[in-house]
């Protein structure tokens, strides 16, 4: 996500904000009191993801392992192509709309990096429902992104460039991502459903504060933009699109983002198995390590392209803000929205990556302190993205519950 700024040319965003709060709240109540059953979902459409095993059941061992890696790969291209043409479609229809370009940098552009991992964790939302099926990849895939985000993401971006820390950032951002980060150790750790398929869970009525709180930081984001305007980056570029050229992208966007989706859970789930069938190994320990790298890494590409980016043109502070913001997306927006669909289950495992992912947010604010994010700070975060790869092998391999 990231920090988008943005003139203030109207005041109507305070009306805009209130109207689409009370909207999404009253989305959310209504699905938290009435939960999503498996014949309402399944209705609307058949799983992708079984049709495409459907179809290659049967086949070779080797062509299915092809097309679980090809699906994979699809999937991720798919997910970063079209993330990029929702955003900038959608972003043309706000501004023909007559919307502050504030609003849209900072729920449009904002929620853009997190498209890929809402999509991915949806899709192993759905398609866990009713058949009493762990969702390894919807909670392993956030984990894996928010601490790839900032090991690898902001390792290789500080190793490229040193990175000015702003105080307003000490003060505020991070100590936010800190308590979001607490606060998803703490619902993943807890109340837990105690189902057949794992004892660790978002259930929905957490799922549905996650929600909630998405919603208030935005409203957060707004007021600190009108309060200090002057923090505030230069407008968003937003691009000038015909009307019903705006709307065709937005609906391909769409169905290519879900497409993806279902594809990366086609791909990645096709992976652990095999790769469980093949090692000995356990096929929920298998999935976690797939989620929580290749998946994670996969969905990542957003924030490590626009780091890169932002990096070769002297603006590398801006990949401290993106990876700050897409953590808190993921951790409020993707997992509120999936376990709001279906309450997420999943294995003893993830108690470990939970509290890497608190312990490296905390590493962040600890080197933030010092007023800049230096060359030997990437190396360690660097280093700590390789030694908690080796831990993950290790753990699947030698079948580690811890």
């Amino acid at each position: 996500m990231g920090y988008p700024g943005s003139t203030l040319k109207n005041e109507t965003y305070a009306d805009l904000s209130h109207l689409a709060a009370v909207g999404m709240v009253s989305l959310f109540l209504h699905l938290g009191s009435n939960g999503l059953t498996a014949e309402i979902v399944e209705g609307q459409m058949k799983d992708l993801v079984d049709l495409l095993n459907e179809l290659i059941h049967g086949w070779p061992l080797s062509l299915q392992i092809a097309m679980f890696v090809v699906g994979l790969a699809a999937g991720v291209f798919c997910l970063v192509k079209f993330c990029d043409i929702f955003v900038d479609s959608s972003s043309a229809i706000a501004k023909k709309l007559k919307v502050s370009p504030l609003i849209i940098g900072l729920t449009i552009v904002a929620m853009g990096t997190s498209l890929p991992e809402l999509a991915v964790s949806v899709s192993d939302s759905i398609s866990a429902i009713g058949k009493q099926a762990t969702t390894e990849f919807a909670i392993g895939n956030v984990v894996g992104s928010n601490i790839c985000n900032i090991l690898l993401v902001l390792g290789f971006s500080v190793v490229f460039t040193p990175i000015v820390v702003k105080k307003s950032i000490c003060r505020r951002e991070i100590p936010i991502l800190l308590a979001v980060t607490a606060l998803t150790v703490l619902f993943v750790c807890l109340f837990g459903l105690n189902s057949p398929t794992g004892d660790l869970a978002i259930t929905r009525w957490e799922g549905i504060v996650l929600a909630v709180l998405i919603i208030a930081y935005i409203a957060y984001l707004v007021i600190m933009a009108k309060r200090h305007p002057e923090e505030l980056d230069e407008a968003e570029d937003v691009k000038d699109m015909a009307w019903w050229k705006a709307i065709l992208f937005v609906i391909l966007g769409a169905a290519g983002i879900i497409l993806g989706g279902q594809f990366v859970v086609f791909g990645a789930k096709g992976i652990a198995l095999n790769g469980a069938t093949a090692l000995g190994a356990d096929e929920g320990m298998t999935s976690s390590l797939v989620s929580l790298t290749i998946v994670a890494v996969g969905t990542s590409l957003p924030e490590l392209v626009t780091s890169t980016i932002a990096a070769k043109k002297g603006q590398n502070e801006l990949a401290l803000g993106n990876v700050i913001g897409s953590n808190i997306f993921n951790s409020l927006f993707v997992l509120g929205i999936s376990a709001t669909v279906n309450p997420l289950t999943t294995g003893n495992q993830v108690l470990v990556d939970v509290f890497v992912m608190m312990g490296v947010t905390a590493l962040l604010f600890v080197f933030s302190l010092s007023g800049k994010l230096r060359k030997a700070h990437g190396w360690v975060l660097l280093g700590c993205y390789l030694l908690y790869l080796v831990y993950l092998i290790l753990r699947t391999l030698l079948g580690w519950s811890f």
